[in-house]
């Protein structure tokens, strides 16, 4: 899996150091504690969800600008750029805001913007549907590709559509075992792995 030269990844919390209060998300939303944001927002009839997404995108546009790299972020997405890999985005944010959070990270360069897919190019996590059209657009199989994310829905959209899964995951418990192929702390560890 590790010699895979096509990578997704998650942004939030995956590349970039977890700053998202969905709690406090949810709130500002008055949408219900614990529900899936857009799953709640999808559920509205659109005169009551679209001021919902407008509030949404200015929360994420606020902490896309301040994103900061998860530790071995940087260091990993360059190397694999040395490797002439194909990376892509798949993120439950909008492209513009990913975007964003590229450019702060400094790694926009290592991406086409095609494979940069937002909830507005995509069904968003857990389906496996941006994996399959990031599959297409590469002109290869899913199960050449490694799908990297920090929550289940990252790896439910990538088993369900084939590809290889890693959970970094900081706490080191993994609770979700059956949806990954590789368990590691940070970027730092499967960075390091890469160069094994």
């Amino acid at each position: 899996m590790l010699e895979h030269t096509h990578w997704i990844f998650d942004l939030d919390g995956t590349l970039t150091v977890p700053v998202h209060d969905f709690d406090a998300i949810r709130s500002r939303l008055g949408l219900e504690k614990g529900c899936d944001i857009l799953a709640a927002l999808s559920a509205m009839s659109e005169a009551d969800a679209l001021p919902l997404l407008a509030e949404l995108e200015q929360i994420e546009i606020e902490l896309a600008k301040k994103a900061q790299p998860s530790p071995g972020a940087v260091s990993l997405l360059t190397e694999l750029h040395q490797r002439e890999c194909k990376m892509g985005i798949l993120t439950r944010n909008n492209k513009e805001n990913a975007w964003f959070s590229l450019e702060a990270l400094g790694v926009a360069a290592y991406f086409c913007q095609n494979c940069v897919l937002g909830r507005e190019d995509a069904a968003h996590k857990p389906s496996p549907d941006g994996v399959l059209k990031l599959s297409a657009y590469w002109s290869v199989e899913p199960s050449n590709i490694t799908m990297v994310g920090d929550y289940l829905y990252d790896l439910q959209a990538g088993r369900r559509a084939g590809a290889a899964t890693i959970h970094v995951d900081q706490t080191g418990t993994f609770p979700w075992p059956g949806w990954m192929d590789i368990g590691v702390s940070s970027l730092q560890e499967l960075h390091q792995e890469l160069l094994a």
